[in-house]
C-alpha cells in the first residue's frame, strides 16, 4: 500500500491563562497542489486577515473533497484536570478517528514535540510549522478556531478582554484577573502567579 495521505498536526494555545487548547489536523493527498492555498506558513508569522481568509480557502477546499480537517479542543478545566500535555495527545488522537486515517496509507507531520500514537508513521519537526505547509495549514485552522471560540466568549465574560489577548497572560488581561477574579474559562493550573 503505498503512502497516500500527508497529514499535519499542529496546536494553539498551549500557553494562555484562559480557554481552550486546540489541536488542528490536516488531511491532503501527497500529490496535493499548494497553489491552491497562497501564502500558507506558521500561523504566528502571518496576519490575522490572511489566517482568516486561508480558514476560508480550506473550508471551500473541503467542500470540493481536495483536503480534510479536523480541529479538536480541551477546555481549561479538562486542562487543569489532566495537565497539558494528556490534553493535547487526546485531541490527536481524536482527530484522527475523526478523520478516519489508517497507519498504512499516510504520513503524519508534527510541529514541535508532538507525537502520534506510534502505529503510525511520523516526523517530528521543529519550527515544522514555518518549514512544512502541511503543519503550517494545521497551526493555522487550529488558531483561527481557538480564536473564534475566544470572541464567541467575550460576549460572555466582557470584563476579561478575550476578543483582544486570546486568553494570552497580557497585562491588560492579568489586570483584569485581579478585579474581577477568575471566570470558568481561566486555567487556575496556569494562573498561579497571578
Amino acid at each position: 500500500m503505498s503512502m497516500k495521505w500527508l497529514i499535519g498536526v499542529d496546536e494553539a494555545g498551549r500557553g494562555p491563562l484562559a480557554g481552550p487548547v486546540s489541536v488542528g489536523l490536516v488531511k491532503v493527498a501527497t500529490d496535493f497542489d499548494w497553489d491552491l492555498i497562497p501564502g500558507v506558513n506558521d500561523s504566528k508569522k502571518i496576519s490575522e486577515k490572511k489566517r482568516e481568509k486561508i480558514f476560508d480557502i480550506v473550508k471551500e477546499l473541503e467542500k470540493q473533497g481536495l483536503i480534510e480537517y479536523s480541529v479538536q479542543s480541551v477546555s481549561a478545566k479538562s486542562i487543569d484536570a489532566k495537565g497539558i500535555v494528556p490534553a493535547i495527545r487526546r485531541s490527536i488522537e481524536a482527530g484522527i478517528v475523526k478523520l478516519a486515517l489508517k497507519s498504512e496509507e499516510c504520513i503524519i507531520k508534527l510541529d514541535g514535540g508532538l507525537k502520534a500514537p506510534e502505529e503510525f508513521p511520523q516526523e517530528t519537526i521543529i519550527k515544522g510549522d514555518s518549514k512544512e505547509k502541511v503543519i503550517g495549514l494545521a497551526s493555522i485552522m487550529a488558531k483561527v478556531t481557538r480564536d473564534k471560540y475566544m470572541e464567541k466568549i467575550d460576549g460572555v465574560y466582557p470584563e476579561y478582554g478575550f476578543a483582544k489577548h486570546k486568553g494570552y497572560g497580557t497585562k491588560s488581561h492579568i489586570e483584569a484577573i485581579r478585579k474581577n477574579g477568575f471566570s470558568p474559562e481561566h486555567r487556575l493550573s496556569y494562573c498561579k502567579n497571578v
